[in-house]
Formats: structure tokens, sequence, C-alpha cells
């Protein structure tokens, strides 16, 4: 892979660091609409499969960061911003911390982070 297609957020870096201190490496994968803001799968790495289409958009803090592959056709070459929002998470993935979640927004979609 030749160009890094996510970054994070202050508060994605310091939360990943946070889970990671407490859980071990993670991982994420999108697999959803990612525009406004949706919540990426977040899981300890190795506990979820990964498919031979989904593409590795790079990693934050050494935890991979995946997207899935027909997704990734719709968005073309986006990047991405991975984030922290208040709420619990979905389904079976980690929070981020007490009472918040991750979320994926498309570059073509971000706010500003506040300074």
């Amino acid at each position: 892979m030749s160009v890094k297609r996510i970054t994070a957020t202050a508060a994605a870096h310091t939360a990943i660091l946070r889970l990671c201190a407490d859980r071990g490496p993670v991982m994420f994968v999108q697999s959803g609409g990612c525009c406004a803001g949706s919540a990426p799968m977040c899981y300890p790495s190795g506990e979820f499969l990964i498919g031979a289409g989904d593409v590795l958009l790079g990693d934050i803090e050494g935890c991979p960061f995946y997207i899935d592959y027909a997704l990734d056709q719709a968005w073309g070459e986006s990047t991405f911003q991975l984030d922290v929002a208040p709420g619990e998470p979905e389904g079976f993935s980690l929070a981020a911390g007490p009472g918040t979640h991750f979320v994926t927004r498309s570059a073509k979609c971000s706010v500003n982070e506040p300074s």
C-alpha cells in the first residue's frame, strides 16, 4: 500500500492507546456507509475474519483499519478519519471508552477538528 488512507483525531488516538493498554492490539473494519459518520467495527486483533477483497486503509497506533471492498469501490480513492463520539457502540464492537464509540467519516464529509 503506497498511500495511507486513514487518519485519526487526537481523541481517537488517545482512545486507541487506552484500549490497547487494557485489551491488547485491536483492529477496525468499516463495512457500512461513512460520510456523515458511521461506526466501524472494533475487535481485539485477529478476532474478525478479513476477506480476500477487504482493503487495508492503513493503521492507527499500530492497529490495522480495513474497509469492505464494495464500500471502498463505491467511495473510490477516498481518505477517511477516525474519531470518537458519545454513545455506546453497536453489536459486539469494543467501546472507545466509557459511554463513547468510534466513528468514521469520509474526508469528503469530515468537519475540522476543534483547536
